[in-house]
């Protein structure tokens, strides 16, 4: 497919720091952003206010996806995170979403971010970045993120909750037969338990910027 921009492959678990990563990149590098993620999150989002069980075929959801459908307020929570990793394992969803993705990056290139983009949805990004931390990390991160206290009585708790439901998250991605969360070979590892996002971006561009330079000359 030709692109008129680089595409740049942002892959890792949840809550490692990838969106927050990709969103800063993408606006360092004036390319277009897609948090690929919320496509799936939107899917399961939907099969749970019609009742279903998002582990049922979807693909009616996937295919009729509005981008209002991307902009409620209610797209990450534990439980839409679970819904959207059951409708993500369904290849049929998968499906209905690759196009969406490609064409998104088609015009300028872009940055996405999500689990298989670097193995199945751009195989042949100009860049593949997989940003990963520590289960314990990231529930900490998702917890403050969804605007918990760690000081709280009960935060050790919910933290401990969080970081169950980020295991079993992983352990789906991964093992799902179609398009699994896996490490591309080409792909270049950032593991952020120790680093600030400053620190991230600023590893992630000189990887980003070093290997665009040497594929032009």
């Amino acid at each position: 497919m030709t692109r008129g921009g680089p595409v740049i492959a942002v892959d890792g678990p949840a809550a490692a720091g990838k969106g927050t990563l990709a969103r800063r990149l993408a606006e360092a590098l004036h390319l277009p952003y897609l948090d690929t993620g919320l496509l799936y999150r939107a899917v399961g989002r939907l099969a749970l206010d019609a009742g279903q069980d998002p582990a049922s075929p979807a693909q009616e959801f996937a295919s009729q996806l509005l981008p209002a459908d991307l902009e409620r307020s209610d797209l990450r929570t534990p439980l839409v995170a679970q819904a959207a990793s059951k409708v993500a394992a369904q290849p049929e969803v998968r499906a209905a979403l690759v196009e969406t993705q490609r064409r998104f990056a088609q015009a300028k290139g872009a940055v996405l971010d999500g689990r298989d983009i670097g193995t199945a949805i751009f195989p042949d990004a100009d860049v593949k970045l997989f940003i990963t931390a520590s289960p314990s990390t990231r529930a900490l991160r998702r917890f403050l993120q969804l605007g918990g206290d760690r000081n709280a009585p009960d935060a050790p708790t919910r933290i401990a909750e969080l970081e169950d439901s980020l295991r079993a998250r992983d352990e789906a991605d991964a093992g799902r037969a179609s398009a699994p969360m896996l490490v591309a070979d080409d792909a270049y590892v950032i593991e952020t338990d120790a680093l600030e996002a400053d620190a991230v971006l600023a590893k992630a561009l000189q990887i980003v910027r070093e290997r665009l330079a040497g594929i032009s000359e």
